[in-house]
């Protein structure tokens, strides 16, 4: 899945250890998750959506 989560961190000026910590995962997940290498669970998506006041399918595209 893409996904726009390095772009909407850094522009909150977060690091990933940062983000991880505000939303109760680990920075091997933020860094999993940016790479798109791991897709969040829906909690988790829904915390990242609450945190970046957007709606979770503007960042986070699903491609067939």
């Amino acid at each position: 899945m893409k996904n726009k989560v390095r772009e909407l961190r850094k522009s909150k000026g977060f690091t990933q250890e940062q983000l991880a910590e505000i939303i109760g995962v680990s920075r091997q997940t933020i860094n999993a998750i940016e790479k798109e290498k791991f897709d969040p669970s829906l909690p988790t998506a829904f915390k990242m959506s609450k945190l970046f006041a957007l709606p979770i399918e503007s960042f986070f595209l699903y491609e067939n």
